[in-house]
């Protein structure tokens, strides 16, 4: 958990270590998603090596709607300095289309890199975007999203700052455009590749083997079109990442729910309080302690 006084430094060379190993020794990095700053805080004190900061789940928790590019650079911005304040991990962060052509894309890598975050993924719909597990999506051409890509490598002025290229190609276009952009995505300076909604275990495999040796995004989306690989299989097959970015989401939906189901029918939750988190419990939690430390010091 980050201290309020900590030094702010850079993560991304941390980031870019720890997914040089996870691709070494075919151990990929586990990202379990969130959409704020206690579900960071939350996956941190869980013990995983990196966060990663869900435009669904963004979406969702900000507005109540669902992930149809309704979010813009600013609110997604502002949403990842916050996570990036409470952890000292790295947090990868969802940056969409870069909310524009390859212009929009320089600004979108300066804010991010301002926010702290330790890299992002840019995905190649058009735009309004929708998420990468919903059908209708569109793609731009390939040459516009290979140009977005090398802004977003010319751009970052920390050499470290991750740049992974997302193609959202296969539902529209098929397999083999999007091993296509991918290619072109590695030729234009990209760290990571992330080929989206893949369907069946044999265009997972075939993926994998194709591009073995490159970092790669595996989408561990809960419900999703791409099937629940296990742990051990996706090591197997290379993949250097494994992004969760929903269970939170899901999890916590479906506990407000059923609180709110039993508080309806009893009135207070006094028949079922030893259930939730103890106040103390939760404040600290949040960092309580250190506030008071801070109060004891300073007043």
């Amino acid at each position: 958990m980050a201290d309020l006084l900590r030094p702010r430094t850079s993560t991304a060379a941390r980031l870019r270590s720890l997914i040089a190993t996870a691709a070494d020794t075919n151990q990929p990095l586990v990202l379990p998603g969130c959409y704020d700053a206690l579900g960071a805080r939350l996956i941190e004190q869980a013990d995983f090596d990196v966060v990663y900061m869900t435009g669904f789940g963004t979406t969702a928790s900000l507005l109540g709607r669902p992930d149809v590019g309704l979010l813009g650079l600013g609110e997604m911005v502002d949403n990842a300095r916050r996570i990036v304040d409470v952890v000292d991990v790295p947090v990868v962060a969802d940056a969409d289309t870069g909310y524009g052509n390859a212009i929009n894309v320089v600004r979108t890598v300066a804010a991010y890199e301002r926010a702290g975050v330790a890299g992002i993924h840019l995905e190649d719909q058009v735009l309004p975007k929708k998420c990468g597990h919903m059908d209708g999506k569109q793609v731009v051409d390939t040459d516009e999203f290979v140009a977005k890509i090398a802004a977003a490598t010319a751009a970052r002025t920390d050499d470290d700052f991750v740049i992974i290229a997302r193609t959202d190609a296969r539902a529209p276009h098929g397999l083999d455009e999007a091993i296509r952009r991918a290619d072109r995505s590695l030729e234009a300076g990209a760290d990571v590749l992330f080929v989206e909604a893949l369907e069946g275990p044999d265009e997972i495999a075939h993926v994998a083997e194709r591009f073995r040796g490159t970092p790669m995004v595996f989408n561990w989306a809960e419900g999703g079109k791409t099937p629940p690989l296990t742990y051990a299989e996706i090591a197997e097959l290379g993949f250097a990442m494994i992004i969760m970015p929903i269970g939170a989401l899901l999890s916590a939906t479906k506990a407000i729910q059923h609180f709110l189901a039993r508080l309806r029918v009893d009135g207070t939750p006094a028949a079922f309080a030893d259930e939730l988190m103890g106040f103390n419990e939760f404040t600290d939690l949040v960092g309580l302690p250190e506030i008071t430390d801070l109060e004891q010091r300073f007043g």
